[in-house]
């Protein structure tokens, strides 16, 4: 995968606000030509950084009222139950998102369902009767926001996208010391 340029990031920010974009609408956003823009978009889409374009739904509109995450915990950590349950958590038709995990908790689902009774059922029929979870935790979802990902430009170091997001629990330089080089 190449490297991304300060027009590669200008291209894919502006495709995570608005994918639907002609390409003749981003070229002017970004400030290339279109077909320089289009054979950009094409390399990105070939290397996988732009790896699909989706409609954002409304779940209520889709009968869908309410959201939850559902926290698994396996009862054996060996890789037949990862793939065996992981497999199953992206096959049912409420889930969104699955997130495999480090910690007390295995697995993050994310779901939607009509009501709180079709959730009681999903969680008894499709987490608890499976042989391979321990327990689950269920927590309501009030509201939803999915940002994209950051694609910031690279400092000036070129440390990469996020280093000028350095967390305030970062540990803050030392004065007087130097960096080995």
């Amino acid at each position: 995968m190449s490297p991304l340029d300060r027009i590669d990031r200008a291209i894919l920010t502006a495709l995570q606000n608005n994918a639907r974009l002609s390409n003749k609408e981003l070229a002017a956003q970004v400030g290339l030509a279109p077909s320089s823009c289009l054979t950009r978009v094409r390399k990105l889409e070939a290397e996988g950084v732009i790896q699909a374009y989706r409609a954002q739904l409304d779940p209520r509109a889709l009968g869908l009222g309410l959201q939850a995450l559902i926290g698994v915990q396996l009862r054996l950590h060996v890789g037949e139950a990862f793939g065996s349950i992981g497999n199953h958590l992206r096959s049912l038709p409420e889930t969104v998102a699955v997130y495999c995990l480090g910690g007390s908790t295995d697995f993050l689902v994310h779901v939607v369902c009509r009501d709180t009774e079709h959730l009681r059922v999903l969680t008894i029929q499709s987490f608890t009767s499976r042989p391979e979870v321990a327990r689950i935790e269920t927590s309501l979802v009030f509201s939803f926001t999915s940002s994209g990902l950051p694609v910031a430009p690279e400092d000036a170091a070129g440390a990469g996208p996020l280093a000028a997001r350095r967390s305030p629990l970062a540990a803050p330089a030392r004065r007087g010391s130097r960096a080995k080089r």
